[in-house]
């Protein structure tokens, strides 16, 4: 016997029935009998899951002629699920009121229906007995499933006729097509013989890009960005890279590129970037609160497309340490601006230029900080970074003032493979970055590296439970700690590092003014445990250490101290609420501190 586009039928179906679910009311049937012969619980529970009908009796529906086009679409839906698990002897008996109902007319619907009743033998499970598709492109993986001796699921055939095409679309057949199936089903011994038929096509080359849907943005500029090779050797990884280019700009609301239909004489393909940009101006305004630190205001106001070009104009301010309990209120005003595609198709340039003031405990401090630089899209997950740039402070200490001025060359790396930024349960975060400095005048010249590694373990249904820990070393190599600005030195104490501690609670006191300063090391150290207790409230156990040195990483004097406690966690569509209570646990510090934000602490 042959059955060929039963997977067409099964999702037909499923259209068709789900349509007609739209419209059924609340009212119970009085009756659903559904049996699966055989107790086979898998196949059951599958059947089960795939019925329309028992999804229309849960949502109470009653409407009779609903009902009967439901029925009759059930026998489509059920046999795609038996197919799906391989099943193709399968026999489905559907009654409405004792009546089978594919043999009731569609124009002799019954008015009332009291009670259905479902009768499904699933059958035994076919094997492949033969599991062929040709020709194949070198290099071509095949899934394990559609093999010999493997169970016969439709899903196997399915991703085998997909592994082929994508085969001969990487190497540049991009109008490669299955054009012909032959599948045999023998039913006294079970098996099922398939053989695929694949036309790979010419070997095509990228034609020009054209544009629709763009109101503001430059012609030229969406081509650059997009950086499509044209004329060279067609390929779905370039063609994704170029629509991912695209949607980084964070221009377009949509973004499609399409293939055309018809091939361009003798070899070319043309592309269309369908387009849909999204409103040219955003802002975004956010709060955090702890005990020690006090308050912090932040916003931004936001120009997607400045110039025409993709240029993103930020104007970002902050006002922190409201109501901080050992210091003043610092403020921040800044000022940058990022462009797509410069240098290359994954090269965005930065400008920034900030100015903001500091009062912290033992000093005060004025500054203005401005540079440029460029970041490179390695690849989805990981960036690189360089810059240069200039800082320059004015630092009021209760007995002195000094200025430090330093040139620097930042060169980073950022590699993200976590699964969310705001709530992560699986992968990790690695942000790292050297950067020498040199320093005038009273400032010395040096080098300063950071790291910042984060782990994230998930287990448990839909992760439920989570594992996450945080790493970070900094350090000042080649510089004295008495002549560096504040901003070039590293406390401890506070959300960013030790919970439980107060803000920048760890530090030195500096042998040259006698006041408190940081240290040129910092290694610091956080685990959490995170846990569901509804979809939308999680608990949170953390601990941190954090410790300090006056010579680089490890050299001179050290201290440390750590902190501990749990938080609580509610959940939102732009992430997590986070409260924290944390309290000292060792390295002094009596008081507990709380904690207030938006999103994870790391």
């Amino acid at each position: 016997m042959r059955r060929q586009g039963y997977k067409w039928l099964g999702f037909a179906a499923l259209v068709l029935g789900a349509g007609l679910l739209t419209s059924i009311p609340a009212k119970a049937l009085d009756s659903i009998d559904f049996k699966v012969v055989g107790g086979d619980f898998p196949a059951e529970k599958a059947l089960r899951s795939a019925s329309l009908l028992l999804v229309a009796q849960a949502q109470g529906a009653n409407n009779a002629q609903d009902l009967f086009a439901t029925a009759r679409a059930e026998y489509g839906r059920l046999l795609g699920a038996l197919y799906a698990m391989g099943r193709y002897s399968g026999v489905i008996e559907i009654r409405i009121d004792g009546r089978e109902a594919a043999s009731i007319p569609a124009l002799d619907a019954p008015d009332t229906i009291r009670n259905i009743t479902l009768r499904i033998d699933p059958g035994p499970v076919f094997t492949f007995s033969k599991a062929n598709i040709f020709p194949l492109a070198a290099g071509t993986e095949l899934p394990k499933a559609y093999r010999v001796g493997e169970v016969a699921q439709s899903e196997a055939i399915s991703n085998a006729a997909s592994a082929a095409v994508d085969g001969w679309r990487a190497i540049g057949h991009a109008k490669a097509e299955v054009t012909g199936q032959d599948i045999t089903a023998d039913h006294r011994a079970a098996k099922l013989a398939a053989e695929l038929q694949v036309a790979a096509g010419p070997r095509l080359l990228f034609g020009e890009l054209a544009v629709s849907g763009h109101k503001r943005m430059e012609l030229n500029r969406i081509i650059k960005i997009a950086g499509l090779p044209t004329g060279e050797q067609f390929s779905p990884k370039e063609l994704e890279d170029a629509a991912e280019r695209l949607r980084r700009t964070g221009i377009f609301r949509s973004v499609a590129l399409i293939e055309d239909e018809v091939v361009t004489a003798p070899d070319t393909l043309g592309i269309t970037a369908k387009l849909l940009e999204e409103k040219p101006r955003r802002y975004s305004i956010g709060a955090e609160v702890a005990s020690s630190e006090g308050a912090k205001l932040s916003g931004y106001w936001l120009h997607r497309n400045l110039l025409g070009g993709g240029e993103r104009f930020k104007v970002e301010g902050e006002i922190a340490q409201i109501g901080a309990q050992s210091s003043g209120v610092d403020y921040l005003l800044g000022f940058s601006i990022a462009r797509p595609a410069t240098l290359s198709a994954d090269t965005t340039g930065t400008a920034f230029f900030r100015i903001g003031h500091e009062n912290e405990a033992d000093f005060s401090q004025d500054y203005i900080e401005t540079g440029i630089g460029f970041t490179h899209f390695v690849s989805r997950e990981m960036t690189a970074r360089i810059g240069l740039e200039y800082a320059q402070y004015r630092v009021k200490y209760p007995s002195s003032n000094l200025d430090f001025r330093n040139l620097s060359l930042p060169v980073g790396i950022n590699w993200d493979k976590r699964n969310s930024n705001t709530d992560a349960t699986q992968g990790f975060y690695i942000d790292a970055e050297t950067e020498p400095f040199l320093g005038f005048g009273t400032t010395d010249s040096g080098l300063k590296f950071e790291l910042d590694a984060r782990a994230y373990r998930g287990f448990g249904a839909n992760d439920r439970f989570t594992i996450a820990g945080r790493f970070q070393a900094k350090s000042i190599i080649g510089a004295n700690i008495d002549r560096l600005p504040p901003d070039f030195l590293f406390y401890s104490g506070g959300g960013g590092t030790v919970r439980g501690q107060a803000y920048q609670s760890l530090g030195f006191t500096s042998t040259v003014t006698g006041q408190r300063s940081g240290g040129t090391g910092f290694l610091g150290i956080s685990v959490e445990m995170r846990a569901k207790v509804t979809e939308s409230i999680g608990l949170v156990g953390f601990a941190d250490f954090g410790q300090i040195s006056s010579d680089g990483l490890f050299g001179g004097q050290t201290a440390s101290h750590a902190g501990a406690g749990f938080g609580l966690r509610y959940a939102t569509g732009f992430g997590p609420i986070r409260l924290d209570i944390g309290a000292p646990v060792s390295g002094g510090g009596k008081t507990p501190q709380v904690y207030i934000g938006i999103g994870q602490a790391f």
